[in-house]
This record gives C-alpha cells, sequence and structure tokens, in this order.
C-alpha cells in the first residue's frame, strides 16, 4: 500500500477517536518494519530491536490523540518517540549494568578513603532533600519525573497535560532553587 501523510493522519485519528484495530494494524504493518530495520541500523540486536519497536507502536495505540498532523508527520512523530524510547534504555542499561566493584577498581591502591568527602556528600544529600521539599508540588513532581523516570520534557508534558514550555521552565526555576539551597550550605561554590 502507497499511503500518504494524510491517509496516515486519518488512520491515526480512527485509533484515537475510536481505537479502530483496522486502521491500527495498517499503520503497524507499515510503521513496524522500518522502526525495527531504524533500531537494528542504530546498533540493536533483533530482539531488542522488536522490543523497542513494539513500545513504540504501543505508545501509537495508546496516545494517539497526542499526534498533531498540523506539527509533524506521522512518520517524524514515530521516529522521536523510537528516538526516546533507545535514550531510555541506553540510560537504564548504563545505570543496570554498574557494579558495585567497578567503583573500587578505579580506586587506586595507595589511595586512603576522604572521609570529609563522605560527610560532604551527606550534607549535600540533606541539603538537597530538605530543598526539594520546598519546592511547589506540581514542581517536584516534575523533577522526580525528569531524573528518577527519566522522562524526556516532551515525554512529562504528554503525561501531565501541562503544556511543554511550561515544564521546561518549572524544571529550569526548580534547578536554580535547589543550586542556590547548595550554594547556601556551602557544598558547592556559587557561579
Amino acid at each position: 500500500m502507497n499511503s500518504t501523510a494524510s491517509e496516515h493522519a486519518a488512520l491515526v485519528a480512527a485509533v484515537a477517536e475510536r481505537r479502530d484495530r483496522q486502521s491500527f494494524t495498517v499503520l503497524f504493518d507499515f510503521y513496524a518494519p522500518r522502526l525495527n530495520g531504524y533500531f537494528a541500523r542504530l546498533g540493536c540486536d533483533r530482539a531488542l530491536a522488536e522490543e523497542l519497536t513494539q513500545d513504540v507502536m504501543i505508545t501509537l495505540w495508546r496516545k494517539a490523540e497526542l499526534f498533531d498532523p498540523q506539527k509533524s508527520s506521522l512518520a517524524t512523530w514515530l521516529y522521536r518517540i523510537a528516538r526516546n524510547r533507545r535514550i531510555d534504555m541506553l540510560r537504564r542499561d548504563r545505570l543496570d549494568t554498574v557494579e558495585a566493584d567497578d567503583f573500587l577498581m578505579e580506586i587506586p591502591d595507595e589511595a586512603t578513603p576522604d572521609v570529609n568527602a563522605g560527610i560532604d556528600q551527606q550534607a549535600r544529600e540533606e541539603i538537597l532533600r530538605e530543598a526539594m521539599q520546598s519546592l511547589p508540588e506540581e514542581h517536584k513532581a516534575l523533577v522526580l519525573m525528569a531524573f528518577y523516570e527519566g522522562l524526556s520534557h516532551s515525554e512529562i508534558a504528554a503525561r501531565t497535560g501541562v503544556p511543554l514550555g511550561t515544564v521546561k521552565s518549572r524544571i529550569r526555576l526548580s534547578f536554580t532553587k535547589l543550586r542556590r539551597a547548595l550554594e547556601a550550605g556551602g557544598v558547592v561554590e556559587a557561579t
């Protein structure tokens, strides 16, 4: 089937409005092989490429109403989701594969543990914890989604319904407040 962007937009609208399985199947058959190839070109093994492709297509099914044909083509939207999913996967893998012994291997034999560094870290964590508590709830929630869940600003906006610009400015304001708290506590140098 030689599909056009307008036909794809109509199919997505059918998925968004009526959860039309036939429209989704047409989109799946068209985009899944292309996304799978994209992930393979990025170096993903076959199983991972298929898993990420499924994830992107599930996102299309669940969030079809977020697609706006006035802003981008469906292909652009899906490849952006694909890129973000791969980045999220790389972040998770990087955190999952770090072993405690890896840090020990980096310490030279003659190095002695710096007791003050441990105290500084505890102070930093306590100041940061208090500063986080002082943030407005809507700001705190966005910071937590960004850094503990690893969501992009766009994903946070989609999940919360908060405009993207608002998400960005709230996170930026929160960082400024957190940095000032660390500076006031003498944990980091003022810039």
